[in-house]
């Protein structure tokens, strides 16, 4: 059995004291395959000094976060443009709108949002989308964008059942996590109306860690958690949960 994390900031300050043990925890748990998105211009030695360290299990993304769009945002995207030149990357993510932080950035977000969007489309990449208080603002984009050549995954999907269907509409998967466990979550109330062929596991690490560990820091481990609240909802045994979920990251990164 394999399973896949879509999404983990693994070079996180969260693991300076113990990001080698804490990664292998998640590889003796099974979880094989990491997905590493980007925040800014900051983050990026860190980045690639972790896929030096775990060149077989770790993917990196390029892309400016949403809450780090800020007066600078037209510089990082000059960066993001020469890091695409000069190596490959698996995806552009992590990008998208956030407006439960600072609604006074909305402009600027749609318009970096849409910057990277159309870099993925130049290079024939997905992309992976953060989204918190803005999915009309999203979902606006995306109509504008949409297109063959426009796919990825909805990341730490909260939404609706008609905001999933909407974000299916896209050639998007949804990246299901945490949130799924938590009794207040709702997402696991109609997560059975999706063919798991659209859904992805994440755990977004080190924030939004699943029962029981709520609360405190994420880890990669903890995906195991997620499965398993999958395999009940699904009335499917965990080992077809990551088996489907693990071919659906595939079909997505193309790795």
């Amino acid at each position: 059995m394999v399973l896949t994390d879509t999404h983990t900031h693994l070079y996180s300050e969260s693991f300076d004291e113990d990001r080698e043990e804490m990664i292998q925890r998640a590889i003796d748990a099974k979880v094989k395959r990491f997905f590493i998105p980007a925040i800014d211009s900051t983050y990026a030695k860190s980045m690639y000094d972790l896929e030096k360290s775990f060149p077989d299990h770790v993917y990196l993304m390029m892309g400016l976060h949403p809450t780090h769009v800020q007066e600078n945002y037209k510089k990082e995207l000059q960066f993001i443009e020469n890091q695409f030149q000069q190596r490959g990357f698996i995806a552009v993510g992590e990008i998208g709108i956030d407006l439960y932080w600072d609604k006074s950035t909305l402009k600027i977000q749609q318009e970096a949002f849409k910057y990277q969007i159309r870099l993925a489309k130049k290079y024939k990449l997905p992309i992976v989308i953060h989204c918190r208080e803005a999915f009309e603002e999203v979902f606006e984009i995306l109509e504008e964008e949409k297109g063959d050549d426009l796919f990825g995954i909805f990341h730490c999907f909260t939404g609706t059942l008609a905001d999933a269907k909407r974000a299916l509409s896209y050639n998007l998967k949804l990246g299901i996590g945490g949130v799924v466990t938590f009794k207040n979550g709702k997402i696991d109330k109609f997560l059975d109306q999706i063919p798991l062929k659209h859904i992805v596991l994440e755990t977004d690490a080190p924030y939004l860690a699943p029962t029981p560990f709520r609360g405190k820091r994420n880890e990669s481990s903890y995906l195991t958690k997620i499965a398993e609240k999958l395999a009940e909802i699904y009335d499917e045994p965990i080992e077809e949960i990551a088996k489907i979920t693990t071919q659906n990251s595939k079909d997505i990164f193309g790795i």
